[in-house]
């Protein structure tokens, strides 16, 4: 009886860590974290919070920060990340250098981005040296979350994608996902309420 109670609490300390990934969490994050990786024109949403999730596939915990900043291209070269549109370049307009003068003219989703974190070795996204990083611009969210998106293809492959609740007046939800190469929008639908 003893053994079985050992290897119960060993089976279970063993899935905790599992049952956590992908979900959003109450990492201990705060903004001197975000200037260190990002600069320090970002900020935390606290509201939103941070999302954990292996994004580029590589087995190494990656992170999804929702956070605050004015002008996302001016630090870029210096802290090594990269300004990504992908919600615009699914409608057809990619350069970020263009499409972050495009406003909605809601003041509050004003300045709103979602920071990446591909993670590299054991500290995965919480290394100094992450193996990339990226600030996406112009995505329309007031929530955002990590889970698995199955790809409508021949296999039926599942990936971790950034879900998005959409702010706008339909309460859309869409997905975000790496493709190896570029992470892509794609449109999910209305949610129903």
């Amino acid at each position: 009886m003893r053994k079985i109670s050992v290897l119960l609490v060993f089976s279970v300390a063993l899935l905790l860590p599992l049952a956590a990934f992908g979900q959003s969490s109450t990492l201990k994050i705060d903004n001197d974290f975000v200037h260190k990786q990002f600069g320090s024109d970002f900020t935390l949403v606290p509201e939103i919070g941070v999302s954990v999730g292996d994004l580029d596939g590589d087995g190494i915990e990656d992170a999804v920060i929702a956070a605050r900043c004015h002008n996302p291209l001016l630090d870029e070269a210096q802290n090594n990340y990269t300004v990504i549109d992908p919600y615009m370049t699914f409608y057809g307009y990619g350069d970020p250098k263009i499409t972050l003068g495009f406003g909605d003219g809601d003041p509050a989703r004003r300045g709103l981005v979602v920071l990446i974190i591909h993670g590299a070795g054991p500290q995965a996204w919480r290394s100094e040296s992450p193996k990339a990083k990226f600030v996406i611009i112009n995505l329309p969210y007031r929530q955002v979350s990590v889970r698995k998106l199955t790809m409508a293809r021949k296999h039926q492959k599942q990936i971790m994608a950034i879900y998005i609740e959409e702010n706008n007046d339909f309460k859309e939800t869409s997905a975000v996902y790496f493709d190896g190469k570029h992470y892509k929008y794609v449109p999910m639908g209305e949610t129903m309420e």
